[in-house]
Parts: structure tokens; sequence; C-alpha cells
């Protein structure tokens, strides 16, 4: 119990790191997934593939395969275009130091990965909008964006909000996978915090109850405003 008292403000830190990741993640993961989610609906064949492309790309490989691209992977590539470049033309490097600092590689990974599940429920929350509603908006000779910017969105947003909350808390427990490049959320404070002190359950136990405090309370507060958003559609 005494290991408890003592881990548990040690822990707390991290936690607020893991917060902050997956709120800054989950916040640019919207402007993505809206832009991707777009693109896929669009009329246009090289928007379609874009957006497609990143989609797939995001959700079909392992998020901590992206972390270490985006980590490893792109500071690697950068050095051998400049030393290439370097070899080939006597181009100097453009960029002295190609690796991105610990936090904004772990928040660009995330919001990448979190982009491409968001733009899918975008994509969803659009189709399931009756396609009268565009119809009717058109008639009144609103242009293709305005409708959709005035219509179609604010009544697809209402609809995706259980699911961008179950991607907000699968994110929040995914930033776990940080700790394998050094961010010091949640997990990785547990493992420091163990190398340490070699108390594995009573650290363990701890970490996995403020991931389950973390998770209740984002849940709750989705399904508060899911019954907000309902009551005033019923007003």
């Amino acid at each position: 119990m005494d290991t408890i008292l003592y881990v548990t403000p040690l822990l707390i830190q991290g936690a607020g790191l893991t917060i902050i990741i997956t709120a800054t993640s989950v916040a640019i993961g919207c402007v993505l997934g809206l832009i991707a989610g777009l693109a896929r609906l669009s009329g246009n064949a090289v928007f379609r593939a874009l957006g497609t492309g990143y989609i797939d790309f995001f959700r079909g490989t392992p998020l901590l395969v992206q972390i270490f691209l985006v980590f490893f992977g792109i500071p690697g590539l950068i050095t051998e275009v400049q030393n290439w470049a370097m070899a080939s033309w006597g181009i100097e490097p453009l960029i002295k130091d190609p690796n991105l600092p610990i936090l904004w590689a772990a928040i660009t990974a995330c919001s990448l990965n979190s982009g491409a599940y968001i733009g899918e429920i975008f994509r969803a929350g659009v189709q399931s909008i009756e396609r009268g509603q565009m119809e009717a908006a058109r008639s009144l000779g609103m242009s293709h964006w305005q409708a959709m910017q005035y219509v179609i969105l604010p009544q697809a947003f209402k609809r995706i909000i259980p699911p961008l909350g179950n991607e907000f808390i699968a994110m929040l427990k995914d930033t776990a996978l940080l700790s394998a490049i050094g961010v010091e959320e949640l997990a990785r404070k547990g493992q420091l915090l163990n190398a340490d002190m070699f108390a594995p359950f009573e650290i363990w136990i701890s970490v996995a109850f403020l991931y389950l405090l973390m998770t209740l309370t984002f849940s709750r507060l989705v399904d508060a405003l899911e019954r907000r958003l309902r009551t005033g559609d019923r007003g």
C-alpha cells in the first residue's frame, strides 16, 4: 500500500502527458480526418485516391510501426537524400538535424493514425445523412460546399460523437506504445518506476487503475454530450 501511495503522484504526471498527447493528436486528427473523409467522397478521382490511400495506409499498418517510421525512418530518409545531394551535386544539407523532438514525433505519429480512423468516421457520418438534405439545400441556391458546411456536416457531427469518443479512448490507451521511443507518458513512467523499485504488481495495478479512471471519465463525458445533443434536437 505504501508503494502505491508513493508511485501514484509520479504516475499522475505521466497520465497528464498521456492526456495532452491524446487530446492534441485527436484534435489534429479531426482536421486531417475531415479532409480525408471529404476527399473520399469527392467526385475528383485524384482527391478520392489520395484520401483512400492515406486512410488505408494508416488504418492498415500498426501504430507502433508508424511511430518508428516517423521517429527513425523519416529522419534517416532525409539524411540519405541530403548525403546523396551532397555527393552528386555538392549541395550543402539544408536540414542540419533532421531528427524530430521526441514529443513532436509522438504527436505527429498519433495524429496521422487518428486522422485515418476519424476520416472513416466522417465519411460514414456524411453518408448517413439522407440524400434529400443535399438536394433540398441545392434547390435553395446553395453550392455543394455551402450545403455541406451549413446542412450536412452539422447533422453528421451529432451522429459521429459516439465513434469520435471511442477513437479518443482508443488513442488514449494506444499512447502506451510511445514508451517504445522513450516518451514518458503513463506506461513509460510505470516502466521507469518498476526498474527503480521492482514492485511490479503495485506499480502496474496503479497504472491500470489510472488508465481505467481516464477512460471511464471520458466515456461518461461523451455520454453526457450525446444526451445533451439529443435533448437539443427534441427541443
